[in-house]
């Protein structure tokens, strides 16, 4: 909003334009600001606060996301009759896939196993997993609007197919903040090299959030984990620098309409400067005994399992220094197309690369789960494990599988859900959802409701709407929730 005014010596023709924030300033000396940057600040500090409507069961989310599309009839969810029609053509009608290359019946390529008390399914791919499968709970109808990894990839992230909406995690940290004063509250791991999903670094944006809200990538095994994070000068000088830059910037807020991105940009500069020990402490795990790098794998002659297994025990390390949402990376290994944006993305050789990929990751996640259990940390920290989207019961080809939306498996664990339980089913092909089949704004609202956050409540308003995550979808699956 902007007001014409004019001095009363000056003629009619010589009148300025004033903002709404200068017309306050200069009106009752200036109380009239203050109001008006206090009205802003409560209106954003608290509307997050309005959306806060259980008591939290998860105070953490790490998010182990397996880019590529993970087999959901070669992990959790089996299928026996896909042996029965092994090598003939699917009896039932088939959607166009993405290469529509499509083969014969392919069973899966291991056996499955009963684990537990709960007598949990899981296929010999991840045996490790075997040993939590109590905790785990397996929801076996989940469903994707897209099978493209670009646009399935920022819809399992963001909600939305297209770059510039917030991420998961963003919300997460807009909604609750950080515990910790030192760390942001949306952290990235990568480690060997692992790279960022299809779609970018938009999966883990900020949007049109304020910025303190967008992921911090850190490279968990590099000497520099975080780029520049190590001092180039001393703490004192830099210190000057921040609160002369910090007085620029309210100055020039005082003088403009809306400051929350500058606002955004004063409170990144302070977390950086505190970020320069933080991170380095972070990541530094010379403290761990060895016992605990065992569990995790990190005696593993395999490069690609040792480094997953850091990003693990890193993610512990961050849930105890209370950051609140936390994403892992797979590393790939080239192999069917799983190439590295996408590990898991195995089109051809489809045993070897799932092979592979079952034994990075399977050791590493259990360790976690067993880790948080054994510090008392599982019950408050919620593991969610999703790809975005399943794979075929069909080969594409001779021995791949190709992209299937339609039904596919997720599983949490620990933060205030039922372990031993699997939740819907796929048909006997394990291609549709065909029990309690749910959705992508499904599974986040149920994350937010564990987190104590009502996903209908948690919105911000852009562009003369209101947005959220589960965008005008989603449903909590109350049925998982112990």
């Amino acid at each position: 909003m902007s007001i014409r005014s004019r001095s009363p010596h000056q003629s009619r023709s010589a009148w300025t334009t004033l903002s709404r924030r200068q017309l306050l300033a200069r009106a009752s000396n200036g109380f009239g600001l203050a109001a008006l940057s206090a009205l802003i600040s409560e209106q954003q500090s608290h509307a997050a606060h309005r959306a806060m409507k259980y008591a939290p069961k998860a105070r953490s989310v790490i998010f182990c996301y397996m880019s590529g599309g993970v087999s959901h009839v070669d992990t959790f969810d089996p299928k026996p009759l896909l042996e029965k029609y092994a090598g003939k053509p699917m009896p039932v009608a088939v959607q166009r896939t993405q290469f529509n290359n499509n083969g014969t019946v392919q069973p899966a390529h291991w056996s499955y196993q009963q684990y537990g008390r709960s007598g949990l399914p899981i296929s010999d791919m991840l045996p490790h997993m075997g040993d939590v499968a109590d905790d785990l709970c397996v929801i076996r109808s989940m469903t994707a609007k897209f099978s493209e990894h670009a646009q399935g990839n920022l819809f399992m992230h963001t909600g939305f197919p297209f770059l510039g909406f917030p991420s998961a995690g963003a919300w997460a940290s807009y909604g609750l903040g950080c515990e910790s004063r030192d760390l942001p509250g949306y952290m990235v791991l990568q480690s060997g090299g692992a790279a960022v999903p299809h779609g970018g670094v938009g999966n883990f944006g900020n949007g049109f959030l304020p910025a303190q809200h967008q992921a911090s990538i850190i490279k968990a095994d590099e000497g520099e984990p975080l780029r520049n994070i190590q001092p180039r000068e001393p703490g004192s000088l830099q210190r000057q620098r921040l609160d002369f830059i910090g007085a620029m910037d309210r100055r020039f807020t005082a003088s403009i309409d809306t400051n929350t991105q500058v606002e955004a940009a004063i409170k990144n500069y302070e977390m950086a400067f505190r970020m320069q020990s933080a991170v380095p402490e972070l990541c530094d795990i010379g403290g761990e005994t060895e016992a605990t790098k065992k569990l995790y794998g990190f005696d593993d002659p395999e490069p690609k399992k040792a480094a997953y297994a850091r990003q693990c025990l890193v993610a512990r390390r961050l849930v105890e220094r209370g950051v609140r949402f936390i994403e892992l990376s797979t590393l790939a290994y080239n192999l069917g197309g799983g190439n590295g944006a996408n590990p898991w993305d195995h089109h051809g050789d489809i045993k070897n690369g799932h092979g592979k990929m079952g034994n990075q990751i399977g050791q590493p996640i259990a360790a976690l789960i067993k880790d948080l259990k054994a510090r008392g940390l599982l019950e408050s920290t919620l593991v969610v494990w999703a790809g975005e989207f399943g794979r075929t019961p069909f080969a594409q080809g001779n021995n791949g599988r190709d992209h299937n939306p339609y039904g596919f498996s997720v599983w949490m664990a620990g933060g205030g859900v039922k372990g031993g339980h699997v939740y819907g089913a796929t048909d006997d092909f394990g291609y549709q959802a065909v029990e309690n089949s749910c959705s992508v704004y499904d599974m986040w609202a149920t994350v937010l409701h564990l987190m104590g956050i009502n996903h209908e409540a948690l919105t911000y308003r852009y562009s003369g709407r209101d947005f959220r995550l589960t965008d005008v979808h989603g449903n909590v699956l109350k049925d998982i929730i112990a």
